[in-house]
């Protein structure tokens, strides 16, 4: 069964207020009575000592035998006084009165005794009496002053009775109302704690669901605001905990797709040069063996099958190569130097290095870039990537076409375009020529003794520079692209 902090603090205040009411009754039904009995005696003491004041040798005294206003009594006792030589009577009351005649036979008995304490002056015994005559209880000093006059002290018990039990009566009443009134506030009051405690526990569940949004607000400076405090540190605290558990899930993800990514690119990679050194390897063995076997007659076939061996000998290693310069760049194996170099002249030059190539396919090259134009990128790697793409619309133009190589500007960035006029590519394989070993055309492909890593390399020189490169077909040829970081006015 579920009990709410606020009824606690209710049940707590109610059992307390309870244990206090009695306490507080037992003392007024058991302790009281004695609390107010010993005054009570104090007060006789009080007035018998006054009376003792007003009686000595020397001291003035009524002379008609009126003791009221004389006589310290807060009590207002009745204080009857007799001289026994002068046979005198001293009291608070009238001479007449019926409780004159009850106290005039106490007197006689204390003169009649011979013996006993109250016999010797400035003694005297306090007492709880039963007056026959007046059929009510009393509590009487009597003894006699330090002069030897008898002395009697009266005071009733039923107004002691009655005080005693109009106290009792009035602390009842306002303790119940007290606890009636304290429960209903304490009710009320206690949502000053709970409300607070409340809104931690919401919180809490909502912490429990992964949810640390939400924020307590610190309104005390007490524990309460202390622990929301604490629970607003720690929401935050695990939000970026769970933040940064799920960034190293993504990258451990990551990483393992990226591992699986690798494994798989190993295994291809095996399979593709597997594929692409057979072909040379079985040349290269087959004419090796018919130059064992003595197959070449004349010098002349001797030569073509050296050439032939060589030929595939050197499209192995120069394959190899850009195997390796792939995987460097891939791997992170090869560092950018990057810094800043003029573009215009640094094309012209590339181009010119490959006119004979050009002359050889009967192409006719346009480039009509002038002046100046500077760029931030390694000089080397993108001399690597543009004499790729060059090569490529070399060897894919048609007869006699043409090879445009020209630039857009735009953002701070250039971008180098080469077009070569000839046949398009298929849709379907323009986003797989940047993929090693991938070759469109095969036949062509192993005409010119291409490989499929060109253009790979391009990919992963461009990925590592941070910037755009691709592919897309025009009406009459195709162009490639990539991006460069310009000084652009």
């Amino acid at each position: 069964m579920k009990i709410s902090i606020r009824m606690k603090i209710t049940f707590m205040f109610v059992c307390f207020a309870g244990f206090i009411i009695a306490s507080s009754w037992y003392i007024c039904n058991f302790l009281i009575s004695d609390i107010f009995t010993n005054n009570l005696k104090n007060n006789l003491k009080n007035t018998y000592a006054s009376c003792n004041l007003i009686f000595r040798q020397d001291a003035p005294r009524s002379e008609d035998g009126d003791l009221y206003g004389q006589i310290e009594n807060p009590l207002e006792a009745i204080v009857i006084i007799y001289d026994p030589v002068n046979r005198r009577i001293f009291s608070t009351i009238d001479d007449e009165s019926q409780m004159m005649e009850s106290m005039n036979r106490v007197i006689e008995t204390l003169n009649q005794s011979q013996s006993g304490a109250m016999q010797r002056p400035g003694e005297y015994i306090i007492k709880r009496n039963h007056d026959v005559l007046m059929n009510a209880d009393y509590y009487d000093l009597m003894g006699r002053l330090d002069n030897g006059y008898i002395i009697i002290i009266r005071t009733p018990i039923a107004q002691i009775e009655s005080w005693i039990s109009l106290v009792t009566e009035v602390f009842n009443g306002i303790a119940i109302g007290l606890i009636i009134f304290g429960s209903l506030f304490i009710l009320a009051f206690s949502n000053v704690f709970s409300m607070p405690i409340k809104v931690l526990n919401n919180n809490a569940k909502k912490m429990a669901n992964l949810d640390f949004s939400v924020r307590v607000p610190v309104l005390t400076k007490d524990e309460i605001g202390e622990l929301s405090a604490s629970m607003n540190t720690l929401s935050g605290k695990l939000e970026n905990t769970i933040s940064e558990l799920k960034s190293a899930n993504i990258e451990l993800a990551r990483d393992i797709e990226k591992k699986s990514q690798i494994d798989e690119m190993r295994k291809e990679f095996i399979s593709h040069v597997s594929h692409e050194l057979k072909t040379p390897i079985a040349l290269i063995q087959g004419y090796a063996e018919g130059l064992k076997d003595n197959m070449c007659d004349d010098d002349e076939s001797r030569e073509f099958y050296t050439d032939v061996i060589i030929d595939e000998a050197m499209k192995m290693n120069t394959m190899v190569k850009r195997l390796l310069t792939l995987s460097e760049i891939e791997f992170g194996g090869v560092k950018l130097n990057v810094q800043q170099f003029e573009l215009v002249g640094f094309i012209r030059d590339v181009i010119a290095a490959k006119s004979l190539l050009l002359g050889e396919c009967g192409a006719t090259i346009e480039y009509k870039e002038e002046g100046n134009l500077f760029v931030w990128a390694d000089e080397y790697m993108i001399e690597e990537v543009f004499t790729n793409y060059l090569i490529n619309a070399i060897h894919y133009v048609k007869p006699n076409g043409t090879i445009k190589v020209f630039f857009e500007k735009y953002q701070g960035l250039v971008r180098v375009n080469v077009y070569n006029q000839g046949d398009q590519i298929p849709e379907e394989d323009l986003q797989k020529l940047f993929v090693k070993f991938y070759k469109a055309d095969k036949a062509r492909t192993r005409e010119y003794g291409g490989n499929g890593i060109g253009l790979s390399i391009v990919a992963a020189t461009m990925q590592a520079h941070g910037k755009s490169y691709g592919v897309y077909n025009v009406s009459d040829g195709v162009v490639f692209y990539f991006d460069l970081d310009a000084n652009l006015p």
